[in-house]
């Protein structure tokens, strides 16, 4: 990329914070805007500017004398955040809008958008799709979260080639569609996960054997959007105007089996008990239920989402060959050992003694709430 000042919205994030460093590292000047500081120090180069994407004059004030804009704040991916249609649409359609406006009232040339693979997604199987697939027609997506990032999507990718109305030239944009990110730090998550193995509460898999789903580590995401900018300019002949990629480490894998080395890095038992996905869709749709009945006294963490279960569930991954082919994207080589001894510097870990009074009890709760569910189940499937 050539020397020039960008904006990383969600700067506050695990991606974002990692980007703006890389940035930072080629001489570009950095510019991080979020609701939130990262938890994570930065270099002094970087400038953070605190700011809400849902506001336009935070935005248009965050993109002033910026030459390319990463927009990577979103909402609702996951967990208790999938249940709040409200902040999801405002952060996701309407925070969109307004850094789109942003550009092209002020002369901003490039934006990267940091999109999903939900936006074709929807509980089908997928097998090595690509970018020819329609998107998922918006009344089927499962949840809020994948609608707004495809009403998003569409957005971004329509304004690609709109006037600046500075009329020095035309916007140009593009966006990216990443499997699940991992990495060390990561905060959204991986703590999720480590929290239930050490509650307990992971006793079980589910769904085929043979499923594969895929993930991203961050350092290869932060790459793919370093080169999906740099495809934007003229030196590249703007091959990537316009245009969605699919973006992953490019290894198709079951979902649970991706997580044994997490599990077992930490000391416990990889589970041996397997149950149907459509018992453990039926699990979260209760989960939910009881969310929205309770939600507004108690906003509890639901422990899996209908979505959630479709993700990890279900077969679905991508070719990464429009991405290689007009991006150049090299996905390097990564496992979860960093990720393992991450956890462990914070003191996670299975300790030595014996179970503490409070994963018992949690034992206790999840066999009895998993009874209820197999005996309401039954019927309802007609076992």
């Amino acid at each position: 990329m050539s020397k020039h000042s960008v904006v990383i919205t969600g700067g506050g994030g695990y991606l974002g914070h990692r980007l703006g460093c890389a940035l930072n590292e080629k001489g570009l000047k950095v510019t991080l805007f979020d609701i939130r500081k990262p938890i994570e120090n930065f270099p002094k180069e970087i400038t953070f500017l605190q700011g809400d994407v849902r506001s336009y004059s935070d935005v248009e004030d965050a993109l002033k004398n910026a030459n390319c804009v990463f927009h990577i704040a979103s909402y609702g991916m996951s967990g208790r955040e999938q249940l709040n249609r409200r902040l999801i649409e405002e952060v996701n359609v309407t925070g969109t809008e307004n850094v789109i406006q942003a550009c092209l009232k002020i002369g901003v040339p490039r934006l990267v958008y940091t999109s999903t693979f939900n936006v074709v997604f929807g509980g089908q199987v997928i097998k090595n799709g690509n970018e020819t697939l329609p998107y998922l027609p918006l009344h089927l997506h499962p949840d809020y979260y994948s609608k707004t990032k495809s009403i998003a999507e569409m957005a971004v990718l329509k304004a690609n080639g709109m006037k600046l109305e500075n009329g020095s030239d035309v916007l140009r944009t593009c966006a990216l569609r990443p499997a699940g990110i991992y990495g060390p730090g990561e905060q959204r998550h991986l703590p999720r996960i480590v929290s239930y193995i050490e509650r307990g509460i992971f006793k079980f898999v589910y769904g085929d054997v043979n499923s594969l789903v895929e993930f991203v580590h961050v350092d290869n995401l932060v790459a793919a959007h370093i080169i999906a900018a740099d495809a934007l300019t003229a030196e590249k002949n703007y091959r990537a105007s316009g245009q969605p990629y699919f973006i992953s480490d490019g290894k198709p894998v079951n979902n649970f089996e991706f997580f044994r080395p997490l599990v077992e890095g930490l000391g416990y038992r990889f589970p041996t008990v397997r149950l149907p996905i459509s018992l453990i869709y039926f699990f979260a749709f209760l989960t939910e239920m009881f969310h929205f009945l309770i939600g507004p006294a108690y906003n509890f963490q639901p422990l899996l989402t209908r979505t959630e279960v479709y993700k990890t569930g279900v077969t679905h991954y991508f070719s990464l060959e429009k991405a290689k082919q007009d991006l150049g994207y090299k996905p390097q080589s990564y496992n979860l050992d960093e990720v393992v001894e991450w956890f462990k510097l914070k003191g996670h870990g299975k300790k030595s003694c014996p179970k503490s009074f409070t994963n018992a009890i949690w034992n206790v709760l999840l066999i009895m709430v998993l009874t209820l569910i197999v005996l309401s189940y039954i019927p309802v499937v007609g076992l």
